[in-house]
């Protein structure tokens, strides 16, 4: 029997099968008898590989995000001190305005299997420094304006303190209940944790 004759039978099916196996357990490494590119598997000078800006091996530091795993932001909780001697960190987060809000870097990781010149873990710079923690601007304001005089608004921002002064004064007799609308609107009361607006998009 020719390998023709072997069309739609068990024994092509089986044949590739065995294929398909051989090709997923080799990840190309660059030239024959190079090892599977792991996420350790390094493409520079240290296993005899030379960059070539026409070709289309890139510097790992270049990758776009799809193929990167970064970590979040390091929270230096306000050690400027620190941020100084890593070269990274936030020591606040946030802010109303873009030349507020701080920007680091972060560690990425190039994902295994993909093809990279240099280290595959290296830091990337311009990532802002703002957490999210469920906090949604509208739903705070219709919270403030419906059910401000019992203070959950504030509440739900994690000022408890505040919040149970807000209860048992019915709102600070309304007083205390419009104060907290306009704070809200100008951007004066946030989140407790200094978490930014969970944006809408």
């Amino acid at each position: 029997m020719s390998f023709k004759d072997l069309n739609n039978t068990p024994s092509r099916v089986f044949l590739q099968f065995c294929i398909f196996l051989s090709i997923q357990e080799k990840v190309y490494g660059g030239g024959d008898g190079a090892p599977p590119l792991d996420g350790d598997y390094r493409m520079d000078e240290s296993t005899n590989f030379t960059y070539n800006p026409k070709s289309p091996l890139v510097y790992c530091s270049y990758l776009p995000f799809e193929f990167l795993n970064c970590s979040d932001p390091l929270d230096l909780n306000g050690n400027q001190t620190e941020r100084q001697r890593l070269g990274y960190g936030c020591t606040k987060w946030g802010g109303e305005k873009y030349e507020d809000v701080e920007i680091t870097k972060v560690v990425c990781e190039v994902f295994a299997g993909i093809e990279c010149y240099g280290n595959r873990t290296f830091l990337k710079d311009g990532f802002p420094c703002i957490k999210y923690n469920g906090h949604y601007f509208v739903t705070t304001l219709i919270y403030s304006v419906l059910l401000g005089f019992l203070g959950m608004d504030r509440f739900c921002l994690g000022h408890t303190g505040t919040a149970v002064g807000k209860l048992l004064t019915l709102g600070g007799l309304g007083i205390w209940w419009f104060i907290d609308i306009i704070l809200l609107v100008t951007g004066r009361l946030n989140p407790a944790d200094e978490s930014n607006w969970v944006p809408y998009y």
